[in-house]
């Protein structure tokens, strides 16, 4: 896979971001459940969740602006990625105690840390490519990369799901630190291969100085973002998006500072960057659904039952939960699965069966296995790993053609192909009866499948866009903006999942994230022509 065709630091980057990745998706595909867990969590409705959810991996993408400016000009890239994935193993390990206060403690070392770690490991694999020798493959190597992610991504949650399953939510969340500390020793294993690529560099004389950033951007962030605190209502949905939005003009305004002072020579292709940077909030808003609505999904709408071949096994590797059709002490929710009253209880079956049919419900006091939830969100990384190869090899043969798509328009493709999965969860509602039964699971294989087609067509391609158009001396701070649309947009995943109880039919939510996605599309296809144009040239 890496092979001679490839730079020698590949291999241990890719090892470096998977060992990242397996610990950040081990704590995010089990940080909701923990939330809305009313035994070991902290026992938040849906709307709570969704909202800390999306806020907290919002932050986690926007912070990565300041890690790419204080890499770019102070730290370097080494330096930050390692400091970065320190404060990230220190986070994960403290989640694992269960109080308030360090729940936020470990938030905020993780938010931190991502913005050390994410752009600047990004950035370094697309210097190692500037090579002559290796710079046509700077796509294919981007591919790559994008697959350490998601191996990383894939096995985790079978670790999470055991080690729940055996000590409680503190295993999972350490083995996510242990993941992280290795992939940081990892990465110090494999320096000589990329330390030639970790140069400072030169700040031009149209930029902001450092200082000034951080008194003229950071500063109006935290005091933008502390003005919605005083409004009695608030505008999009709670308080902490108001102050996370409000928070982000500044840091928006600084990038339309740095268009309109860049050079005349710099112009087109940075423009080119923030066009596609906003036009992809819309894709990240769909596609980071996968920890709140798409978790909730997985948990209550779909069956979960394991096979009775494969019992044996799911038992023995700690796999799957045992649920008892008995009546027992349990939250107060409806039909919907929506919390009535969060502190009463009711003596009720477990509500897994809420929406069982009744041909298939189990004799009283039997017992079932169901597979944990979190193990579907290996579902995502598991369509990467296997379908990247083809889309590398497409492409690759649409290159010997002399027709591969230029990287917008790819862009483009994915947002289209990503809007299409969307209709597929209206298909699965529909089959469902709006939920009033269980629903396959293979509906929500096969959205992942085709968003996952989509993703291909569009993560890699905005890392490689990034790393081809920036200007030498900005590389990390534009990856820094790649990340702010990523932050932006999960966010608004939030937002739109914080909404799923107020849906009676289901459908619609999806219907929703449908329109948002196509509308992106067709917006982006539309910019394609002057896009393309400025491509060609770099």
């Amino acid at each position: 896979m890496f092979g001679s065709k490839h730079p020698k630091a590949l291999p241990f980057l890719f090892l470096s971001e998977m060992w990242e990745r397996f610990g950040y998706y081990l704590m995010i595909g089990i940080f909701t459940l923990y939330l809305k867990d009313t035994e070991r969590g902290f026992g938040l409705n849906e709307a709570q969740a969704s909202d800390l959810y999306g806020t907290f991996i919002a932050l986690v993408f926007l912070t990565p602006f300041i890690g790419g400016l204080l890499a770019d000009r102070i730290l370097g890239y080494r330096k930050s990625i390692i400091i970065g994935g320190i404060l990230m193993g220190l986070g994960y390990i403290l989640m694992s105690i269960k109080d308030l206060n360090f729940l936020y403690l470990s938030m905020t070392l993780i938010i931190l840390g991502n913005g050390f770690f994410k752009p600047n490991i990004s950035t370094l694999l697309g210097n190692v490519y500037n090579d002559a020798a290796y710079k046509a493959r700077k796509d294919a190597g981007y591919n790559i990369f994008y697959m350490g992610i998601n191996i990383g991504a894939f096995i985790c949650n079978f670790f999470g799901a055991a080690l729940y399953n055996m000590y409680g939510w503190y295993a999972a969340f350490w083995a996510a630190g242990v993941g992280m500390f290795i992939g940081v020793v990892v990465f110090i294993i494999g320096t000589k291969h990329y330390k030639h690529a970790d140069q400072i560099k030169p700040v031009s004389a149209t930029d902001m100085p450092l200082l000034k950033i951080l008194g003229t951007i950071l500063l109006p962030a935290v005091i933008f973002g502390l003005i919605p605190l005083t409004f009695e209502t608030p505008l999009v949905g709670s308080k902490s998006t108001d102050a996370f939005l409000f928070g982000c003009i500044p840091v928006v305004f600084f990038y339309i500072h740095l268009y309109r002072k860049s050079p005349a020579t710099e112009k087109p292709q940075i423009g080119a960057m923030l066009s596609i940077f906003a036009v992809v909030i819309a894709f990240w808003a769909i596609f980071k659904q996968n920890g709140s609505t798409m978790n909730t999904w997985a948990m209550n709408y779909t069956d979960r039952e394991v096979p009775v071949v494969v019992q044996p096994l799911t038992t023995q590797l700690k796999l799957s939960e045992e649920i008892t059709y008995s009546k027992d002490s349990v939250p107060f929710i409806d039909k919907q699965f929506r919390v009535i009253e969060k502190d009463k209880k009711v003596l009720a079956y477990p509500s897994y069966f809420n929406n069982q049919a009744l041909k298939e419900l189990p004799k009283e006091g039997a017992t079932i296995r169901v597979f944990n939830t979190n193990l579907f969100q290996s579902v995502n990384p598991f369509w990467v790993i296997a379908l990247t190869p083809l889309v590398v090899a497409f492409f690759a043969f649409l290159n010997r053609k002399g027709k591969e798509p230029s990287t917008p328009t790819k862009i483009a493709f994915g947002l289209l192909i990503s809007a299409l999965s969307c209709l597929v969860m209206v298909g699965a509602v529909y089959a469902s009866n709006n939920g009033a039964d269980k629903s396959s699971a293979w509906w929500f294989i096969s959205s992942y499948a085709v968003i996952t087609i989509g993703e291909l067509f569009l993560s890699p391609m905005g890392l490689s866009l990034v790393s081809k158009l920036s200007p030498a001396r900005l590389t990390s701070l534009m990856m820094g903006g790649w990340f702010l649309a990523t932050s932006i947009g999960n966010k608004l995943s939030g937002v739109l999942s914080s909404m799923w109880d107020g849906y009676e039919q289901k459908a619609n939510f999806f219907y929703v994230n449908f329109v948002l996605l196509g509308l992106a599309a067709l917006l982006l296809f539309g910019m394609l022509r002057k896009l393309n144009k400025v491509f060609s040239q770099y």
